[in-house]
């Protein structure tokens, strides 16, 4: 199964020959007809069966882990553009499956952006999945109770002192998640399986980093998975992404991340407060759960998730003056953080 979802990237009426290092194995399509073999490999040494050209393929899956932002969605609407009129975006593949993970809480714009992105994606039959993640209602349930994964809360000790807790939940919630979708799901593993040879570093993971985050851009610690970054490769910046999705589809986009994130600008709580009150009050509702309760840990550090180490509802508006923006067409756009 693994072998045939791969070949569907290839098309019909191809002759197609496998070889690696341990075996040589010839199979050839000629229609519609399913092969059954159970190894591929890395490259694929395709000749049309009416040009008779010979050409190398990259075999591996292409994965868009889409958050749903700016970039990522920048990144799958390239890749249906590809998908529909030819390749255009180089840097860009067709996609083998575009992956969204859903946290449980993010902003409303988010879930406008992701029905986009699958629309384009269904329309052009690049398949779009969403994950239920559920880090929210976990926390929700369990926080103060069992243990839970660490979020990069702001902190405040008993003595005082001003900390950050670690940021393992994209880690968790998001890339190990879209790792055993692929290894489990597209790929066909079963539990316990061990990786096999031909599946080490064969796949990419393609993120959307743009040029202002190449230091973000960082090797894929996973045995199956090389880290691709094109919108640097592209250097195409926050501002260059907005302009294409907004000048070439027609959608204004905003930045994607959960309501909690810390990472958020007092800005973006003010925002929400006046303009999604649903949403509000969630954060809010959080917030004091984090107030309440104390980890099931020997921290016991005040956990705040606004960087003021305030509590949201406490938040004034000289607090909310950091505001981030860019420009386009001479207008101040806020990046949505």
């Amino acid at each position: 199964m693994r072998f045939n979802k791969l070949m569907n990237r290839i098309g019909l009426n191809t002759r197609i020959k496998l070889c690696d290092k341990y075996n040589d194995i010839l199979e050839e399509k000629k229609g519609p007809e399913e092969i059954n073999c159970k190894y591929y490999s890395k490259k694929v040494l395709m000749i049309d069966a009416e040009s008779d050209e010979e050409g190398i393929t990259e075999m591996g899956l292409k994965i868009l882990s889409c958050g749903a932002g700016m970039q990522s969605t920048a990144l799958a609407l390239m890749s249906c553009e590809n998908k529909k009129y030819g390749i255009k975006y180089h840097e860009v593949p067709i996609y083998d499956a575009v992956i969204f993970c859903d946290l449980g809480n993010e902003p409303n714009w988010v879930y406008e952006q992701v029905n986009f992105i699958k629309k384009a994606c269904d329309e052009v039959k690049i398949p779009f999945y969403v994950l239920d993640t559920h880090l929210y209602k976990d926390y929700m349930d369990n926080f103060g109770k069992k243990r839970v994964v660490s979020i990069p809360f702001w902190s405040v000790d008993e003595n005082g002192k001003k900390g950050k807790m670690m940021r393992n939940c994209t880690l968790d919630y998001k890339i190990n998640e879209i790792i055993k979708f692929v290894k489990y799901h597209l790929l066909g593993y079963q539990k316990y399986q061990r990786l096999n040879q031909q599946d080490f570093k064969a796949h990419e993971m393609h993120l959307g980093f743009s040029l202002e985050e190449s230091k973000r851009c960082k090797e894929n610690k996973h045995k199956m998975f090389v880290n691709k970054f094109p919108l640097v490769e592209m250097n195409l910046t926050r501002a260059d992404n907005y302009k294409y999705i907004l000048e070439e589809w027609g959608l204004d986009t905003k930045a994607s991340a959960c309501n909690i994130c810390p990472f958020h600008t007092n800005y973006f709580f003010e925002f929400m407060k006046d303009n999604h009150p649903d949403n509000y009050s969630s954060i809010i509702e959080f917030d004091e759960m984090l107030e309440r309760e104390q980890p099931n840990t020997k921290i016991r550090s005040k956990l705040y998730i606004s960087k003021s180490r305030k509590r949201i509802r406490n938040l004034k508006q000289e607090d909310c003056c950091d505001k981030e923006s860019f420009q386009y067409k001479n207008k101040s756009i806020w990046n949505g953080f």
